[in-house]
C-alpha cells in the first residue's frame, strides 16, 4: 500500500503531462504484448509446418505438400506454397526462386507490422516528459516572481522537483520499450531468416536446374 501511495503522489505531483505519457505507456505495452504473442505463435506453426512438409518433399510428393503449405496460413506455409506452385508449372530454379523471393517480401511486412511504434511512442515519451517539464519550470518560475524573497528558494525548488517528475516519467516509459523494440526486432529477424534458410531447403530438395 505505501508503494502505490508513493507511485500515486508522484504521479499526481507530475502535473497534466503525466496522462498523455501514461496514454503513451499503456499502448506501446499492448503493441508488445500482442507483438511478442504474435511472433511466438507464429514462430511454433512455422516450425510444426516445416516438420510436416519436410518428409514430403523429401520423398518427391510435392503435390501433397503443396496442398499442406496451401491450406497454411504460417509465413513458412505462403512462401513454400508459391514456390511448389511454380515448380509444377515446369519453371526453372531461378524462376522459382524468385517466386518465392517475392512471397518473402510480402510475407516479412506482417510479421513487422507494428512493432516499429513502439520506437515512436519511445520518443514521444522522451519528449512529453521534456516538454512537461520546461513548461512545470515556467510556471514555476512565473509563481515565484512576485513572491517574497525568503520563501523564494523553496517555492522554487519544489516547483522544479514536481516538474522534473514528467521527465522521469518520461524516460521510465521509454526505456523498456526501446528494450522491447529491440527484443521483438530481433525475433522477427530470426523468424524471416528461418523462412529463407527453408527455402534455400526447399529448392535443394527440388533438384532443379537453373
Amino acid at each position: 500500500m505505501e508503494f502505490l501511495a508513493t507511485v500515486l503522489r508522484f504521479f499526481q505531483s507530475g502535473g497534466a503531462f503525466m496522462y498523455p505519457i501514461l496514454v503513451v505507456m499503456i499502448l506501446g505495452l499492448a503493441i508488445a504484448v500482442e507483438r511478442s504473442l504474435y511472433l511466438r505463435r507464429a514462430n511454433t506453426e512455422n516450425r510444426q509446418l516445416w516438420s510436416e512438409l519436410l518428409p514430403l518433399l523429401n520423398s518427391g510428393k510435392h503435390d501433397a505438400a503443396e496442398r499442406l503449405a496451401s491450406e497454411s496460413a504460417t509465413a513458412i506455409g505462403r512462401v513454400l506454397g508459391f514456390g511448389l506452385a511454380r515448380a509444377r508449372a515446369n519453371a526453372t530454379r531461378s524462376e522459382v526462386e524468385m517466386a518465392m523471393e517475392e512471397s518473402i517480401m510480402e510475407v516479412t511486412p506482417l510479421l513487422e507490422r507494428r512493432t516499429h511504434y513502439l520506437a515512436t511512442f519511445a520518443n514521444i515519451a522522451t519528449l512529453l516528459g521534456l516538454l512537461g517539464t520546461i513548461i512545470g519550470l515556467i510556471q514555476g518560475f512565473n509563481a515565484v516572481a512576485n513572491v517574497n524573497p525568503a520563501e523564494k528558494a523553496n517555492l522554487l525548488s519544489a516547483s522544479i522537483s514536481v516538474a522534473m517528475n514528467t521527465t522521469a516519467f518520461g524516460l521510465i516509459v521509454a526505456i523498456p520499450l526501446l528494450l522491447a523494440h529491440a527484443w521483438l526486432q530481433s525475433r522477427t529477424n530470426e523468424l524471416i531468416d528461418g523462412v529463407e534458410m527453408a527455402a534455400i531447403k526447399f529448392l535443394n530438395s527440388l533438384g532443379l536446374k537453373s
